[in-house]
């Protein structure tokens, strides 16, 4: 595939490593310094364009994507509120767009048992749910993208929460996310369901970027010749 790469942070370098492995081409690379770039000029010949920068940058990436007729795969996470915009926009005008908040393929079994979790824990009040988080110091948004969709699960699954917090309360309904940032972790995500006698936990630990790298590169592969909006649960069948 011919991908442009909007972003040329860490991800985005991890990306263009281990796409190149793979036999594709970057022929556009779009970073801070060189945002204009991103016109139907240099969009010509390009199969999809994978996008990971910021909250800020992302939802006039996406749609500048749609608008030049470029499928584009999206991992930046922290823009929610704009979500239905894009989708709307997307299927207005026959576009492609993918979004994961995770793209890695454990994280999306993960949230698979997750909801399925939450729909079992419903039947045991006596069992206090929270989340952790841990992330690397440089990540802008918090909770990570990954973790509100983990509490959005819970909170749609179990019947006895009906929100989450940041700060921790008393209140069995509100479910705490203790966001962490330190060193350069890439990502541990860790549900945990804790009564007087017990608890139990589901967790995932990413080792490295590549995880998140192949995901995106699978759904680029996925998205490019396709119409419609699509997720992970899309491409793995979960």
């Amino acid at each position: 595939m011919h991908i442009a790469l909007i972003g040329y942070g860490k991800m985005g370098r991890t990306i263009e490593a281990l796409g190149l492995d793979q036999g594709h081409s970057f022929p556009l690379i779009i970073d801070i310094d060189n945002s204009n770039d991103l016109n139907p000029d240099r969009l010509k010949g390009v199969d999809v364009a994978i996008e990971f920068t910021t909250p800020v940058s992302a939802p006039g990436n996406i749609l500048t994507c749609i608008d030049h007729h470029v499928p584009v795969v999206s991992g930046t996470t922290g823009w929610n509120e704009r979500f239905k915009e894009i989708e709307d926009h997307c299927m207005e005008h026959h576009g492609a767009f993918f979004y994961a908040s995770n793209f890695s393929i454990g994280v999306n079994i993960l949230f698979a048992m997750n909801k399925k979790l939450a729909r079992i824990m419903d039947r045991f009040s006596e069992y206090a749910a929270s989340m952790t988080e841990v992330h690397h110091i440089h990540k802008l948004d918090t909770p990570s993208g990954t973790a509100i969709t983990l509490a959005e699960q819970i909170i749609k699954e179990h019947g006895q929460i009906n929100n989450w917090s940041l700060q921790a309360q008393e209140d069995p309904a509100s479910l705490h996310i203790d966001a962490i940032r330190k060193g350069e972790v890439k990502g541990k995500h860790t549900i945990c369901y804790e009564s007087d006698v017990d608890s139990l936990t589901l967790s995932h630990d990413a080792k490295s970027r590549d995880a998140f790298a192949a995901g995106a590169l699978l759904a680029a592969g996925f998205i490019k010749d396709q119409t419609g909006v699509f997720g992970m649960k899309d491409l793995l069948k979960l």
